[in-house]
This record gives structure tokens, C-alpha cells and sequence, in this order.
């Protein structure tokens, strides 16, 4: 499996044009300097008051699918 980490910074006001579907992915720069694009839903249960902020790890397979995203810290 393939782990990747990113920093993410979306405020609730942004993130609520996720939600309502009007954009349905989100598009990173990794700590290593790769640009990912995956659905924005997998960070919905990341979603607070603020919108979505920390570091995330994030696991494919190895066909490039998506497995899991984890906050690692706020």
C-alpha cells in the first residue's frame, strides 16, 4: 500500500460547497511535493464547526485506489 501526508486548511464556508456537491474533489500538494486529487466526502468525517484543518495521512492500494485518509494531528 501506498501512504501519502498532506496538509489541509478548508474553512467551514468553502467546505460547504463540497458538501452541497458543487465541487466534489479535493486537490492537495503533499509533504513531498505531489499533487493528489480524491473525493472530498472522505474528509466529511473530518468536518468541525471550523471546516477541515490538520495533517492527513492517506492510504491507496496498489491500484491507486483510495483506502483510507487519518487525521495524524489538528
Amino acid at each position: 500500500m501506498n501512504e501519502i501526508r498532506f496538509r489541509i486548511a478548508i474553512d467551514a464556508q468553502e467546505y460547504l460547497r463540497y458538501y452541497q456537491g458543487a465541487v466534489d474533489s479535493v486537490q492537495v500538494v503533499t509533504t513531498d511535493g505531489r499533487r493528489i486529487q480524491f473525493p472530498a466526502s472522505a474528509l466529511q468525517k473530518y468536518v468541525d464547526r471550523f471546516g477541515v484543518n490538520g495533517s492527513f495521512r492517506i492510504v491507496f492500494d496498489k491500484d491507486n485506489k483510495l483506502v483510507s485518509i487519518d487525521r495524524i494531528s489538528n
